[in-house]
């Protein structure tokens, strides 16, 4: 159990012990600064611990904010300081130490901490209160602030991801912040909210995968409910402060999980009435995929680079402070949430070869209009980029050749003309297996040479200013490459063989997105070196495609799936239950 030292003579009539036991602290009381050192003493160095000035005055979510959140190793407001173990030691010494000074005691032990190399992480309150008065006046100002500001109100609307989409904000929102409440108030994980809502997705394929009509309506609303939930999760999280490694691995990817899902349900709901839409539900999976990976590699480049800004970002800031303009720009690029109600409301009144038209369609202009403005931002804006930034890049490229060899020398110039090459190879391997015959040796050489010029696109760091295009030429490369050799085989069950394929891969191109993201690194090189890199792929699948017969091909694409799947799944869920992964990744949602 946690435990909160209360330091200083107890004020009559506050409320602070009950609020500090209803956030599930053990209260323990300390005369002054030189008792807190010794009663530190007895609390075991695994517990969390804080200490919090007896005068305290404020509210309620801000001490939560403080105390319990569990994604910083130390955190405080003012008058309030909590840390975990690994910021437990730091505390030990400081309280040691008796830091002087003037001001509440918790905030010259937040000082002292901080001095001694522990980042100390401080909420943004807003209109919350907190504070430590110096006499009745002060504190009766104080009070009169908390009694001016819902507590409550406060800690729903922060619940809310402040930036989403149109969809989301108006539609969602305003009410599944009572639902993420309700199941706070009833004990409810996001854990389990994320489950109910996979579950719901699944059940909702399920029925399209019918290929009734009473299916594909009641599909529809169930992938409705499934966002409500996928919304609820998240601010559950937030209102509760409940994150945890394995919230972000099943926040991470169920949905990209359950919207894929329901593509396979579409088709196989369109295949039971004769319509084989199995190629449509691959291009849209691919094209989604494609997109996530130019807004992660964009993101990836630019976040820490150096004179970041061009006159492109310059523009974008000016419309933002016109109102209707960030709306706008945020639907047509067909976001998560409006990209599903789409679905859902095209899945019920139309067909699934419809829905996936809709979807390509929106989707392509979309990932074309985002892609344009950052290449716009990136050719005329002066950013120096980072190593970390390089490193991660030819992460995210998943490169077999780096994986043997290592990453690229830091001494070696980055070359200009690697995103060039990277594009060139890319719409050689793409174009010669769309137009040449399935079964041609010629295509063995063709994917030779892709592997060969792959690795020499990423053999310099990546540094230059159209790098973060490389990782998603080469998804495009190897995605398409596999829809065109399955599509040319003709036969039964290819195109769902390679749904199922580029469906495994996408999911370890994910995980290594969100394990960048985390700040734990890509996954281990073996792992890439099993899975063959992108280039292996590509190759042993055209290999695959030359050597064996039509109706043998289905067949090897389901044995690459399985393996493939089998080998990221169980190094992924070893990572992210591990306590190596981190307590969550950050909240910006793809698109």
């Amino acid at each position: 159990m946690p435990t909160v030292i209360l330091t200083g003579p107890p004020v009559p009539g506050s409320p602070l012990q009950d609020d500090l036991r209803s956030l599930g602290f053990d209260v323990r009381p300390a005369a002054g600064p030189e008792d807190t050192a010794g009663v530190l003493a007895g609390i075991p160095a695994q517990e969390r611990v804080a200490v919090v000035d007896s005068a305290f005055v404020g509210h309620p979510h801000a001490l939560r904010l403080a105390l319990t959140d569990p994604r910083f190793d130390a955190c405080a407001v003012t008058g309030a300081l909590a840390v975990q173990a690994g910021a437990r030691a730091a505390l030990d010494k400081a309280a040691a130490l008796a830091p002087a000074g003037t001001g509440p005691y918790a905030d010259r032990l937040a000082a002292a901490v901080e001095a001694a190399g522990t980042t100390v992480q401080r909420p943004e309150l807003g209109s919350l209160v907190a504070a430590v008065p110096d006499g009745e006046a002060e504190r009766s100002q104080a009070l009169a602030a908390v009694a001016a500001v819902d507590d409550e109100a406060v800690r729903l609307r922060t619940a809310v991801k402040s930036r989403d989409g149109f969809f989301t904000t108006f539609f969602i929102s305003p009410y599944s912040r009572y639902i993420a409440r309700w199941c706070a108030r009833r004990g409810l994980t996001p854990n389990q909210v994320t489950t109910a809502s996979l579950i719901t997705a699944l059940v909702a394929a399920g029925c399209a995968a019918t290929g009734e009509r009473w299916g594909y309506v009641t599909a529809g609303v169930l992938l409705l409910v499934s966002f409500v939930l996928d919304c609820t999760d998240g601010q559950l999280a937030r209102y509760s402060l409940q994150y945890s490694t394995m919230g972000a691995w099943l926040d991470a990817t169920f949905d990209r999980a359950k919207e894929y899902s329901f593509y396979a349900g579409l088709a196989l709901g369109a295949a039971r009435n004769g319509d084989d839409v199995w190629a449509l539900a691959l291009g849209s999976m691919i094209l989604m995929t494609c997109r996530h990976v130019v807004d992660f590699s964009f993101n990836e480049a630019n976040h820490d680079a150096t004179a970041n800004t061009s006159p492109t970002a310059a523009l974008s800031g000016r419309l933002d402070s016109v109102g209707w303009t960030v709306w706008v720009r945020r639907m047509i690029i067909l976001p998560i949430g409006e990209r599903w109600a789409m679905i859902a409301v095209l899945t019920a009144f139309t067909s699934p070869r419809v829905v996936f038209y809709a979807l390509l369609v929106g989707c392509a202009f979309g990932a074309l209009y985002t892609t344009a403005g950052r290449v716009l931002r990136s050719v005329t804006r002066k950013a120096k980029r980072t190593d970390r930034a390089a490193r991660a890049l030819a992460d995210l490229a998943d490169s077999g050749v780096l994986a043997w060899t290592g990453y690229p020398r830091p001494t070696k110039r980055p070359d200009r003309a690697a995103p060039w090459l990277a594009l060139g190879v890319s719409v050689l391997m793409t174009g010669a297996a769309l137009t040449r015959d399935f079964g041609d040796p010629w295509l063995i050489g063709t994917a030779a040479a892709y592997a060969l010029f792959a690795g020499a696109a990423v053999s310099a760091p990546l540094k230059g200013p159209l790098d973060w295009l490389i990782p998603p030429l080469f998804r495009f490369g190897e995605y398409v490459t596999v829809l065109a050799l399955a599509a040319k085989a003709d036969v039964p069950g290819a195109l769902p063989a390679a749904f199922g394929l580029v469906a495994a891969v996408a999911y370890h191109h994910y995980d290594t997105v969100y394990r960048i993201r985390g700040g734990s690194g890509a996954p281990p090189h073996w792992l890439v070196r099993t899975t063959g890199g992108h280039e292996g792929r590509v190759l042993l699948t055209v290999v695959l495609a030359t050597v064996l017969a039509r109706d043998a091909f289905p067949v090897a694409l389901t044995a690459m799936a399985v393996f493939v799947a089998l080998v990221v799944l169980v190094e992924s869920i070893r990572f992210w239950v591990s306590s190596g992964a981190p307590a969550v990744h950050d909240e910006g949602e793809p698109a």
